[in-house]
């Protein structure tokens, strides 16, 4: 039975985290008709995996966009776009340095502040501070609602601060922990990059962002993009709780998807 089918008609939208870390990121934001990946970071194989325990169709998904060029969230990209005849929308310029090979005519570019409408979804990409090419995030807004994508950020810039105050629910980085950083195994260079202006966001970086940004009607908050070494899904939970003032806050896993939210 597909999930929507145990719904009446409303005016969420439906969102999940199907992977979130180094090792993949995939996030679905959909209606009850037509849902898009914001990066297509796991195998096909594995992403439908997870679409079918949510009871999610890959048939509803009508396109996926590239944030950038990591690997991390391109690797699926090829197949599911050429076994399911979606469209990729990718900037010109992340699509020369990924070296994906995606039927030319369902490479679509998207541009900077210009909206894409696809059904009842229109998808706002805008500009960030990432070690990439072209590093865009995302809002998806349907149904009067809008969701925030919004991760590999290295910091927290007006496009940033913007985009979040308008969201009724969003996926936000909060890739390590100060002190574990510190004090890991990773090598300086690393650790500088990882907490550079063009890295990764801090917990404490962004629970800053969202406490001083958050709109009052958020309602819901998925964290994202953990380091494995260097941070803890229970530690960043217990931080963000202890500010969440009527936001729920959800962590979201790199090893399996979430459960799937409605967003009013």
């Amino acid at each position: 039975m597909d999930f929507f089918s145990s719904f009446a008609p409303t005016m969420s939208l439906y969102i999940t985290s199907l992977a979130s870390g180094s090792n993949g990121n995939c996030y679905y934001i959909g209606n009850e008709h037509e849902a898009v990946l914001i990066d297509a970071g796991i195998s096909c194989r594995e992403t439908e995996r997870r679409m079918s325990r949510l009871t999610l169709s890959m048939r509803k998904i009508r396109a996926i966009f590239i944030s950038h060029e990591h690997t991390d969230h391109t690797r699926g990209s090829e197949v599911i776009s050429r076994k399911y005849n979606i469209p990729v929308y990718i900037t010109a310029a992340t699509h020369r340095n990924s070296r994906l090979w995606i039927d030319p005519q369902l490479v679509k570019p998207f541009y900077t502040d210009d909206p894409v409408n696809i059904g009842g979804l229109s998808i706002h990409a805008f500009a960030k501070r990432h070690d990439a090419s072209e590093p865009h995030s995302f809002t998806v807004t349907g149904n009067g609602t809008t969701v925030g994508v919004l991760t590999d950020i290295g910091t927290a810039c007006e496009h940033v601060v913007r985009h979040l105050s308008q969201c009724h629910a969003a996926f936000l980085e909060a890739n390590y922990d100060e002190k574990m950083l510190e004090e890991g195994r990773y090598p300086l260079f690393l650790k500088r990059r990882i907490r550079g202006d063009d890295g990764h966001l801090s917990n404490h970086q962004a629970l800053e962002l969202f406490t001083t940004h958050k709109p009052p009607f958020m309602s819901l908050l998925v964290l994202s993009h953990l380091s494995a070494q260097n941070n803890s899904p229970q530690l960043v939970y217990d931080l963000f709780s202890r500010h969440a003032n009527g936001t729920r806050i959800v962590v979201a896993s790199r090893y399996e998807e979430t459960e799937v939210f409605s967003v009013e």
